[in-house]
């Protein structure tokens, strides 16, 4: 039996274990008791190490709170938020001398105009607005919805789901909530935005090729081509994924560890580390 290979087909992780576990028995003349003892020892083992990781992690656990996974419930993701506006690009000098590039954002004042509980929505959640929008070019149920929470139309609604459990207990409608109230100086946020859009535009550009080099051979104009995208024959087909030429740009993009440099309180504005996403006076999600 030293030749039986019981685990070279394609089977769930459980099953493949099992087959191995049999071919240990023979190719290492074990005794089903000593092989079993054996089993029981991982297995032990194994719910060891997992009650550990849960008990310092808290990824699952039998409490209420927000998400419902079957009879466990996630309760390690605690996100806050707020709506922006990229005023631009400057650059600072660090404690060390170095010039940082930054961005300066326009983040709030965000006003709630909606608040979620598991009781009644099935979740957590808080809707935050941010930007003056003329009434007149108001669809008239996000009017009504608006002044439900005694406000303005806003021009950009975002929902935020698991908000932070000591600030969402402080939320109300109509409230406002500002940048000094999410974020302080060397926190590390996610900023999500509209990539600016090129167009359509070739393979050297929206995938960077190389293009051809040189002119060598008689070639004179393919420079920048995107060269062979497949054989005739077989399989006489372009394969799905293919980089080619197309639309560039306007893609939902996310930056994630942009560290926080400033927070200036009174003027609404926080200025981050490295590039986000869009062109200048577009809106900007900062997640914390």
């Amino acid at each position: 039996m030293t030749g039986l290979r019981l685990g070279t087909f394609k089977r769930p992780v459980c099953v493949q274990v099992f087959f191995f576990e049999i071919q240990l028995i023979f190719r290492l003349s074990i005794s089903w008791s000593q092989h079993f003892f054996w089993i029981c020892l991982k297995i032990v083992g194994l719910g060891f190490a997992a009650k550990h990781n849960f008990s310092n992690f808290a990824v699952l656990k039998k409490e209420p709170s927000v998400h419902t996974r079957g009879k466990y419930q996630n309760i390690l993701i605690k996100m806050s938020g707020i709506i922006g506006k990229k005023v631009g690009m400057t650059s600072i000098f660090s404690a060390d001398g170095r010039n940082v590039a930054c961005t300066l954002i326009e983040a709030g004042p965000c006003v709630v105009t909606q608040v979620k509980n598991v009781e009644t929505d099935g979740y957590n959640a808080v809707q935050l607005a941010f930007g003056e929008r003329k009434e007149k070019t108001t669809p008239k149920p996000l009017i009504g919805h608006f002044k439900k929470a005694g406000t303005t139309p806003k021009q950009k609604v975002v929902e935020f789901r698991d908000f932070d459990a000591e600030l969402a207990a402080q939320l109300e409608l109509g409230k406002s909530v500002s940048a000094s109230d999410v974020f302080g100086e060397g926190d590390f946020v996610d900023a999500i935005g509209t990539s600016k859009g090129k167009g359509f535009q070739g393979v050297v550009k929206r995938h960077g090729f190389g293009g051809v080099g040189g002119q060598t051979h008689g070639q004179h104009n393919r420079q920048r081509h995107p060269g062979s995208i497949g054989a005739c024959s077989w399989p006489s087909r372009v394969f799905k994924g293919m980089r080619m030429a197309g639309r560039t740009g306007g893609d939902r993009v996310k930056v994630a560890n942009l560290r926080v440099l400033k927070v200036y309180a009174e003027q609404n504005l926080i200025l981050v580390s490295g590039s986000v996403p869009g062109p200048k006076n577009s809106f900007v999600i900062l997640e914390k």
